[in-house]
């Protein structure tokens, strides 16, 4: 996938500025797509070259005015042919896993600090996304569309997370356990 897809399905849901889609990143999408500003901003600038999406200006009170995008016609086009297209399977590459694998070659009680560190990285954002579903979807049962599609991706995340936090603490478990 490439940032422009991101960008695409960002401005479906929502036309929206350069900064406005750099803070929605920040708030759902970068949890599965990482994006910096400036790259964000470089993206949209080729695709309005290309024509994918359109950019309005938009006067600000007291400031520049600031350009709105949203996805044009061609850019609606280039999006459902990449959704239709086959997504090969994606495998796990962890650097975290390799450590934890060598862990026997090196210090282990500093690899064990860092399985720690990041087992509650991944609780925290756990708590995060469990908290975001029972706000955002009180009554997933009643979602269709679009709705429907942003529960299931978030339960993907919370799943995910789950498994990690499960793994980590199976590592972590079984390390204090051999420890004794």
């Amino acid at each position: 996938m490439a940032l422009e897809h991101a960008l695409l399905v960002a401005l479906r849901e929502q036309p929206a500025s350069g900064l406005e889609l750099a803070r929605r990143f920040e708030r759902s999408i970068g949890y599965f797509w990482h994006a910096t500003h400036q790259q964000i901003y470089k993206v949209l600038g080729r695709m309005d070259a290309d024509g994918w999406v359109t950019a309005t200006a938009v006067a600000q009170s007291g400031k520049p005015d600031k350009k709105v995008y949203a996805v044009s016609a061609a850019g609606e086009g280039v999006l459902a042919d990449w959704l239709a297209a086959p997504t090969p399977t994606e495998p796990l590459r962890s650097e975290l896993a390799v450590k934890m694998r060598g862990a026997s070659y090196g210090d282990r009680a500093a690899v064990l600090d860092v399985v720690r560190a990041t087992l509650v990285d991944h609780q925290v954002r756990l708590d995060h996304y469990e908290r975001l579903a029972k706000r955002e979807h009180p009554t997933p049962e009643t979602l269709t569309g679009h709705a429907l599609d942003q529960y299931l991706v978030l339960r993907g995340g919370i799943r995910t997370e789950r498994f990690w936090v499960e793994w980590l603490g199976e590592y972590l478990h079984a390390h204090e356990k051999a420890e004794r």
